[in-house]
């Protein structure tokens, strides 16, 4: 989202569309200013929240070519925000207060998704993944734990 999401009507507008019309989208990339407009990064990440669209910002670091202001860190080094960086991380609607570690990564703690305290995924086919009743289960061609079994600890 650059050149015309320089308005919070314009954003809400484009993608209000789309979630009234159940359609998929995520803002799949922005940034903070750009060469051919300054999309208003505020009204993205605000309108993304409260929709429950993803976004991406772009980018991390390393740009080159007139456009290092998109960079979020300085030389990769997650120590070393530039404003852009922490205004997405730690601003209003960023990352830090919005996101959520996905169930693979052992957000959530629920069966069938999520990590067991001992580091192993927790099995999705519960305890018809364990067929010899001990907590331990295999899927996925790995193994995988049994929530609330003796090995989930």
């Amino acid at each position: 989202m650059y050149g015309v999401y320089d308005t919070a009507a314009e954003v809400q507008d484009y993608l209000n569309h789309f979630v009234d019309n159940r359609l998929p989208i995520v803002v799949g990339e922005f940034g903070d200013a750009h060469s051919d407009g300054n999309p208003d990064e505020g009204a993205i990440m605000a309108t993304a929240q409260s929709l429950g669209v993803g976004y991406i910002g772009w980018s991390w670091s390393g740009n080159g070519s007139g456009v290092e202001y998109l960079d979020m860190a300085n030389g990769f080094d997650p120590n070393s925000l530039t404003s852009w960086g922490n205004r997405f991380i730690n601003g209003a609607n960023g990352i830090a207060a919005t996101s959520e570690t996905a169930s693979i990564y052992g957000g959530g703690g629920e069966p069938g998704g999520g990590t067991a305290p001992n580091g192993y995924p927790y099995c999705a086919g519960g305890s018809s993944s364990d067929p010899d009743g001990d907590g331990w289960g295999w899927e996925n061609s790995r193994s995988c734990v049994v929530a609330g079994s003796s090995a989930d600890s």
